[in-house]
């Protein structure tokens, strides 16, 4: 026995510290989805079903109007007004969806699909070629959306599937440096360097390992570029650049209305509120999605 020991007490036992336990209501406060969450998850739901089945929402006509009850406010009859022809604004918002949504689908197809081939092609090849990609995607980017969509435009032609391939067109760069720089940080990983080392080719390795593990983050920013393509397309209605009317596309409802905004005030208040909630549910979604790949 040594010195050290007679001089420790026997019994001593360590000091217990007291652990609240986790009440189940707390538990079931985790567990509850964000209501933020929830309601961007409603509104996209919501407007989606107004492009695919717009009659279970209202029965008007949207492009055929009554002269006698143009301009009226909100009401019973007419739960948003009407417009300066007497449509109903509530159906004109409705069956415009589909033009909206459509053409940001479109947009960001054609923007995850040229901009994805050319990051992966980019930061799976490196070189040259990557050099000549990336610079060609710098010059992309210097060029401000607008412009460029409207450069586009200009070359296709007016209508709402042009306007769409505009604005995608505008998106292949942002596309693109995200896109490469996923391939090039999965590239690095050990698991890419072992499926390499056991005799992996090159393009199997790319297919059944880079692209499903680099394509996440690319996946949450088209739910966030979808929202920016809608602003995109009705900017370009808003102008004139997109459907022509009486086709009722979210945009060229706004740009039809400016002209009774100290009279009618809903003609651009309801259609622009709708823009704004569709664009806040769509980031709200792409927030949860970066955090789930992340």
């Amino acid at each position: 026995m040594s010195l050290h020991s007679l001089d420790r007490p026997a019994d001593v036992a360590a000091p217990v510290v007291p652990v609240a336990p986790v009440s189940p209501v707390a538990r079931g406060v985790r567990r509850r989805p964000a209501i933020g969450l929830v309601l961007a998850w409603a509104v996209v739901v919501v407007v989606v079903l107004w492009a695919l089945v717009p009659g279970l929402f209202t029965g008007h006509n949207p492009l055929v109007g009554i002269p006698a009850q143009k301009l009226q406010a909100p009401s019973l009859a007419h739960w948003l007004g009407t417009d300066a022809l007497g449509r109903d604004l509530l159906a004109r918002i409705i069956h415009g969806s589909v033009h909206s949504l459509s053409g940001a689908f479109l947009a960001v197809s054609v923007g995850l699909a040229a901009g994805s081939a050319i990051g992966v092609i980019a930061g799976s090849a490196g070189g040259v070629l990557d050099d000549i990609l990336m610079r060609v995607v710098d010059v992309l980017l210097a060029i401000p959306g607008l412009l460029l969509s409207l450069s586009i435009i200009i070359l296709l032609g007016f209508g709402t599937t042009n306007a769409a391939i505009a604005v995608g067109i505008g998106s292949v760069a942002a596309f693109a440096r995200l896109s490469r720089s996923e391939v090039v940080r999965v590239r690095r990983t050990d698991y890419i360097e072992a499926a390499f080392g056991s005799g992996g080719r090159y393009a199997t390795v790319l297919l059944r390992h880079v692209l499903p593990n680099s394509l996440n983050a690319v996946i949450g920013y088209a739910a966030l570029q979808f929202g920016v393509a809608i602003i995109a397309i009705s900017t370009l209605g808003f102008l004139g650049y997109g459907a022509p009317p009486p086709t009722p596309e979210w945009g060229l409802l706004i740009s039809e209305g400016r002209n009774y905004v100290a009279t009618s005030w809903w003609l651009t208040t309801f259609p622009g509120l709708i823009v704004v909630a569709v664009v806040l549910a769509a980031n709200r979604i792409s927030t949860s999605l970066g955090r789930k790949t992340s």
